[in-house]
């Protein structure tokens, strides 16, 4: 059974739309990565993921974006770059949402699995991983920048069931 509290917060998830984003997008997108990030993407990296064609979606929550998801397309396999949600707006099932959808359009794809790195340190976006079906593979040793210098990634993947042929 659904508590009072977790039917608002789905509502109000449901109340905000994802959809993809848009140059005009970036100013918002930008602070949001500050906010989220000791060493955030600059805007040259966000500009190369849109000339690219990567998939980048946004969610909107209380009329503003409240988050974004960027997703590279590579031959078999995806690889989830980046996810942050906007401080403000975390523990009501956005980032959740937003991972959600972008497996759906890997899937869409026909992508046979996602991968990405997360920190070691970050617990809750380790948790939300694993409980999407997210399998650790590998680490990476030095692979962020950190105030303290360099920390690990944790490597995790998903395996993606291809949609269905529907000439077959």
């Amino acid at each position: 059974m659904t508590s009072g509290t977790d039917l608002a917060k789905a509502r109000e998830v449901l109340s905000g739309g994802i959809r993809p984003l848009t140059l005009q997008d970036l100013p918002e997108v930008l602070d949001i990565e500050r906010q989220g990030y000791a060493r955030p993407w600059t805007q040259g990296v966000f500009l190369d993921c849109f000339r690219s064609g990567y998939v980048a979606l946004g969610i909107e929550q209380s009329d503003r974006l409240g988050g974004y998801g960027i997703l590279a397309l590579m031959y078999d396999e995806a690889h989830l770059l980046n996810l942050c949600i906007r401080p403000a707006c975390r523990g009501r099932g956005l980032a959740r949402t937003l991972v959600r959808e972008l497996v759906a359009q890997a899937e869409q794809s026909a992508m046979a699995r996602i991968i990405l790195e997360v920190r070691v340190s970050n617990q809750s976006a380790r948790r939300l991983y694993e409980s999407e079906g997210f399998e650790l593979i590998g680490e990476r040793h030095g692979y962020y920048p950190d105030v303290r210098g360099r920390e690990n990634a944790l490597v995790m993947a998903l395996g993606l069931s291809a949609p269905a042929d529907p000439t077959a």
